[in-house]
């Protein structure tokens, strides 16, 4: 087997009380499986390996383990370590993840065993887009695991090989998408355990396949992110008994994790189903919008006269609402019941509050998601039938990822697959990865894309900006060059810009396409793609100056100016006007820097007219939304951006918040103002795309901005506007905490005082703008705590009219 080399940063955790070991696993066992597994049709039940052993004390322990499929281990009956969905999802036919714990404090002298449970996860379980496939990465689970017992002198191995055993376990149906079926009536006691109370001699305990060793181009890795765990508790708010009899939980939270039960009683064989949804419809749970996904694990009952628990081990869910049947214990549903969240342990990296409470659940909303989503890889959605590695998602939230959580390892690890799965399929990137849609033609086409393509460039950029950490521009170099090189290119007319024949997603879910069409939005999907086009290459030239490679440098300048140029010609007017007259034309092409001086006055006036024409509702999608208020900022239009910022009415970023959303929606209208569900059958409650808004609260409301690559330098300007008096935001930086706190009082006469606080940390240089009479105040300061307070001139309106209904 080969071996990839274990980066400083890299990360196998292990578990609590332990020590992760440093250095590489050399490893010397073989791949094991049960001997059934190659002729199992369908999905299987969990199995449990187990292997007996010496130790002598003194001695210390360390246990290396990964499985094609998901494990859980076990040393004399204790768990080992406290990873959820081990070792996590990677590009299986490129990539195995494997973690090592110090499980010495678990041995004892003389005879120990060792027991896993494996189930098939991601590898071969039913996984991918309209309902999946099963067996995309392999036919069955296997195992890899070696624990080494050493002191000073010696080394010994205890190898997965041939002396190993078998059996099922109670777990009966371990599936991502329809859930966990646990049969306690068949459960393997002390099976982790040594004779003579472990492993039931009457059990039916077999030897296992000794399998082929991995194919050579599968790399074992530590990997680089941090690993699922179960991270915190939500107990139920309500008890609902809906209109048909249902015993329905709500939970306050649209979240991502399992259900745990306690004080289970019942008579032995007795069913108790557990259903998961996102929301209530009739107040009955709405199962519609997980399509092809059940999301339902059973527990039955093995008859302890003292009370059961149960708690899934291989399977989570998106849910708010869990309907619970078959509930026969005397203690209270909502006494035995809560909800564990689970997701990649990420370090919270930021935070912001204002005086509007709506905005305060916004960005709590944001931050939601993104735990939810980001589960060991970054998800499109946790609920449905999907749960997928979407390129395009990421590709536009990553400059608001970095800014909520330390996620520069995980999204590293996520970028290796990337370039595993783009050179898979000649060059161009998968539209998602790891790429499920391996089996089917229709989705795993080697038809380019841009945005969800361009994750090759945007995304190590944003990582790249918020670290400060050049090698993350080298490793992904090649990927990045690879994709810019095979952009299929016009053959006729504007030769530098796409190939107008290529299929394109533009702005997708624009709030005005058909329910059945989300690519059929108002802007030209060709323009969106010539302008991340433009963007892309601008960013190449700037990323291959920063790595020294000043031929590629010259070359993606001389495309980027040609790029751009033609882009003028084919869609901008003289003064501005685009041939998309729509929001997310406008605001892209602000953001972008396509316009002369000119053209951009008279595109952010031609914003306004649109925005305000819409009543300050949103008009764009998944391409536009990120750019929308920027634009208006960035052409002096701040109030109007405060505008669209705070609307309620559908579409805008409060409309789901008024409707008592806890995370973003996939769709503006997921529930529609009557309470029902969108028809449509995309309809997911937990989308982080339109999260993109939380940088725009970061940087515009609070006024914290990153002004140089890793925060050496940051700017500190809060836009004062609306009715909003107050605001704060802080951020752990690679130099430490950056904060910023400002609050405005009303004085006489249009006046009003601002008070602002500043903390810098040691290495970085702040420059702070503030409004001071009918200018601004500008300062430079370095590290320390600041306070400055200004009397300004408040020279706006609040709040602002809409156009008339006859415009």
């Amino acid at each position: 087997m080969r071996e990839y080399p274990q980066d400083k940063k890299a990360g196998s955790v292990a578990t609590t009380a332990t020590v992760h070991i440093e250095g590489e696993t050399q490893w010397c066992c073989e791949r094991i499986a049960a001997p059934w597994g190659p002729t199992t049709p369908g999905p299987d039940a969990e199995w449990l390996f187990r292997k007996e052993f010496e130790f002598q004390s003194g001695k210390k322990a360390r246990l290396s383990i990964t499985a094609q499929g998901v494990y859980e281990a076990e040393i004399n009956g204790h768990r080992v370590g406290d990873h959820f969905m081990a070792p996590g999802w990677t590009a299986y036919d490129g990539r195995l993840q494997y973690q090592t714990y110090d499980v010495t404090s678990l041995l004892v002298a003389g005879k120990n065993c060792i027991g896993v449970r494996v189930a098939e996860g991601w590898f071969c379980g039913r996984i991918g887009f309209e309902g999946g496939h099963r067996n995309i990465w392999g036919p069955h689970p296997a195992l890899i695991a070696q624990l080494e017992i050493y002191d000073d002198t010696n080394n010994d191995i205890i190898p997965t090989d041939g002396t190993w055993l078998v059996t099922k376990g109670p777990i009966q149906r371990a599936e991502i998408y329809d859930g966990e079926k646990y049969n306690a009536t068949l459960e393997v006691p002390y099976w982790s355990t040594v004779a003579p109370n472990g492993a039931d001699s009457a059990h039916d305990w077999v030897p296992v396949l000794c399998m082929a060793p991995l194919p050579e181009q599968t790399i074992l890795t530590p990997g680089f992110g941090e690993p699922v765990r179960r991270i915190e508790i939500v107990k139920p708010l309500q008890h609902i008994l809906s209109p048909s009899g249902k015993s329905i939980l709500e939970f306050g939270q649209n979240l991502v994790g399992y259900v745990r039960l306690r004080n289970i009683k019942g008579p032995r064989g007795h069913k108790i189903t557990l259903s998961h949804a996102e929301v209530l419809e009739n107040q009955e749970i709405c199962t519609r919008p997980l399509r092809q996904c059940d999301s339902v694990d059973e527990y039955i009952i093995r008859g302890d006269v003292n009370g059961e628990s149960y708690e899934p081990r291989f399977t989570f869910h998106g849910f708010r609402y869990a309907q619970i049947d078959g509930w026969a214990s005397e203690f209270p549903l909502m006494n035995s019941v809560e909800a564990v969240v689970c997701h990649t342990d990420l370090k919270e990296a930021g935070s912001f509050s204002c005086s509007d409470n709506l905005l305060n659940q916004l960005f709590q909303n944001i931050r939601w998601g993104v735990k939810g989503n980001f589960l060991s890889v970054p998800t499109d959605c946790p609920q449905r039938d999907e749960r997928l590695g979407w390129s395009g998602d990421l590709a536009l939230f990553a400059p608001t990822a970095v800014l909520l959580f330390h996620c520069f390892d995980f999204l590293k690890n996520w970028l290796i697959d990337i370039w595993h799965d783009q050179q898979v399929l000649d060059g161009v990137p998968a539209m998602v990865t790891p790429n499920a849609t391996l089996p089917d033609p229709t989705w795993c086409r080697r038809k380019p894309c841009a945005i969800w393509h361009d994750v090759t460039v945007l995304l190590p950029w944003a990582l790249y900006e918020e670290t400060g950490d050049i090698g993350i521009l080298e490793q992904q170099y090649e990927s990045m060059t690879t994709w810019m090189r095979i952009i299929p290119r016009s053959t006729e007319g504007c030769t530098h810009l796409w190939d107008p024949s290529i299929f394109q997603l533009g702005d997708w879910l624009d709030p005005d396409a058909p329910a059945d069409a989300p690519w059929k939005g108002k802007t030209d999907a060709q323009l969106v793609a010539n302008a991340f086009l433009i963007q892309s290459l601008d960013l190449m030239a700037r990323i291959a100056a920063l790595l020294h490679k000043d031929e590629d440098k010259q070359r993606y300048e001389i495309d980027f100016l040609a790029t751009k140029k033609e882009f003028q010609e084919e869609y901008v007017t003289s003064t501005g006007r685009l041939v998309s007259d729509s929001q997310a034309a406008y605001s892209i092409a602000i953001c972008f820097g396509l316009l002369t001086p000119v053209q951009q006055e008279h595109a952010g006036n031609r914003l306004v007219y649109l925005v305000k024409k819409n009543n300050f509702r949103i008009g764009t999608g998944f391409a536009g939304t990120p750019f929308l208020c920027e634009a208006l900022v960035l052409t002096g239009h701040i109030q109007v951006a405060y505008a669209m910022l705070l609307e309620k009415a559908c579409p805008s970023w409060l409309y789901p918040v008024t409707m008592g959303a806890t995370t973003m929606w996939e769709r503006w209208d997921s529930m529609l103002p009557d309470g029902s569900i969108n028809p449509g059958e995309m309809t997911s409650f937990n989308h982080y795309a339109f999260g993109a808004i939380g940088k725009f609260l970061f940087e515009r409301v609070a006024g914290l901005q990153r002004a140089g690559p890793g925060w050496k330098r940051c700017r500190i300007a809060p836009c004062i506007g609306a009715d909003l008096n107050a605001a704060l935001a802080s951020h752990q930086t690679p130099l430490g905490l950056v904060s910023c706190s400002w609050k405005t009082a009303i004085l006489a006469d249009k006046r009003s005082t601002l008070e602002l606080r500043v903390s810098v940390p040691q290495g970085m240089t702040c420059d702070v703008i503030l409004p001071e009479g009918s200018g601004l105040l500008e300062k430079t300061v370095g590290p320390g705590e600041w306070k400055f307070e200004t009397t300004f001139t408040r020279e706006y309106e609040w709040p602002l009219e809409p156009l008339p209904a006859k415009s």
